[in-house]
């Protein structure tokens, strides 16, 4: 298809360069403006629903936190087993 293209393309070598990149830019520029923003509300990138572990409702308290788990800014491991303390040598 691009060799038939190519061949289309009246010129020399120089002509029918300028004649692709214009192409291109054209099918770029549609793309981008008009076919995208029409077929974007047609694709679910944006239908995400976030739940808990088991996609039941759970209610939490008042802050936001489910009762008997650790709050959020809490990590579950140590963050200083793998970093020890500089010491002197």
């Amino acid at each position: 298809m691009y060799a038939w293209i190519w061949r289309k393309f009246p010129g020399g070598f120089r002509s029918k360069l300028t004649f692709s990149l214009v192409l291109l830019t054209a099918v770029g520029s549609l793309l981008w403006y008009v076919i995208f923003p029409w077929a974007t509300p047609l694709l679910p990138f944006d239908d995400v629903q976030v739940e808990s572990g088991t996609g039941q409702e759970v209610d939490g308290g008042s802050d936001g936190t489910i009762p008997g788990e650790e709050a959020p800014d809490e990590l579950p491991y140590s963050d200083t087993t793998n970093h020890p303390s500089p010491e002197a040598s």
